[in-house]
């Protein structure tokens, strides 16, 4: 999500800590870039050419910020759905961003979003990855698997507890037909190392959240949806992760969170080392997520998304990169279905 405080006051939006750096050192592109030989450089080149991916094995919807809806035979997997995507300032003029907003659910718009899904994997707690969620468990009773910060939350939104499970990393989860591989990650850094809402839940709260500020973030997940005969797909909330916990993953295809800082030391070259230079790199949680997903993605103003992706090409040159919209639906191998 964006880190809104912690900051100069001063500067209209740029008070967003999130959003003060320059273009190129919120990408970390004045740090040398790999030598022949670093993990990266020589994992991505020397990668070599994997099985096409039948591209009718699974479709992909980008859901706006971090958020997918992922399709497997018939079948629905969420990854951090963020529809109603309110107003909290955050995106406005200096000083309109209220960390009291209330949390709000358009909860037709999210139904016919969401569908009918049999899992939604949460990656954190922030208001911009699990506002909808609750929603969506009461009404479909899909499971959701996410941290103990993201159980106690549910339950404290009426989340019936036999629909959670509580995970922390390394699980390999089989749903026949596809698996979910858990990865513990960490959660993005602004310019002062630090983050908005940070903190963990060991209880259900008292009272449920009715404000963005009653959300922190408690601890990060990444996940690895693998499709049986079909693409192995990495998935971030956050532009940060636990190097040692993803390396040697090797996904088909990585949703890789767009940074807003230099804080995360050389964060793409590791990411993209550790995964081994994913065939395909999709940037994600570069689009202002208060417009609705009817308009199309406008770019947060200074997230750097071209330099992102620039750097990328040059990391790691045998990937194809794919900016998403909201409107298309993609297949396995991110490239847009063909639908009868």
């Amino acid at each position: 999500m964006s880190d809104p405080m912690n900051g100069p006051q001063h500067g209209g939006r740029r008070m967003f800590v999130r959003r003060t750096l320059l273009r190129g050192a919120a990408l970390g592109a004045a740090a040398p870039l790999l030598p022949a030989g670093t993990a990266a450089a020589s994992t991505a080149g020397s990668r070599k050419a994997a099985a096409a991916v039948p591209a009718g094995s699974a479709t992909l919807r980008w859901l706006g910020t971090s958020g997918w809806r992922i399709g497997v035979g018939g079948r629905t997997v969420l990854f951090d759905p963020y529809i109603t995507r309110f107003p909290t300032g955050l995106f406005g003029p200096k000083g309109s961003f209220d960390a009291a907003t209330p949390l709000v659910c358009d909860e037709q718009l999210v139904t016919r979003h969401a569908g009918s899904p049999e899992l939604v994997l949460v990656s954190h707690t922030h208001w911009d990855h699990i506002n909808d969620v609750p929603h969506i468990a009461r009404s479909t009773g899909a499971r959701v698997i996410g941290t103990e910060t993201t159980y106690h939350v549910l339950r404290a939104l009426g989340v019936d507890a036999g629909q959670i499970s509580v995970v922390k990393g390394g699980e390999v989860l089989d749903f026949d037909g596809f698996t979910v591989e858990v990865v513990a990650s960490r959660h993005s850094r602004n310019a002062k190392w630090s983050y908005f809402a940070p903190g963990t839940l060991n209880a259900v709260p008292r009272r449920a959240p009715r404000t963005i500020s009653d959300l922190p973030e408690g601890d990060t997940l990444a996940f690895q949806v693998s499709v049986k005969g079909g693409p192995s797909v990495f998935l971030m909330g956050a532009s940060d992760f636990e190097e040692r916990a993803a390396s040697g993953l090797r996904p088909d295809v990585l949703m890789a969170a767009t940074p807003s800082s230099s804080a995360t030391h050389r964060y793409l070259e590791r990411l993209l080392g550790a995964l081994g230079g994913p065939a395909t790199v999709v940037p994600v949680h570069w689009d202002n997520f208060e417009r609705p997903l009817s308009l199309p993605p406008q770019r947060d103003p200074v997230m750097d998304l071209d330099g992102f992706t620039d750097l990328i090409r040059t990391l790691s040159p045998t990937s194809r990169i794919v900016v998403p919209d909201y409107e298309t639906l993609y297949g396995a191998d991110m490239r847009p279905a063909v639908t009868a």
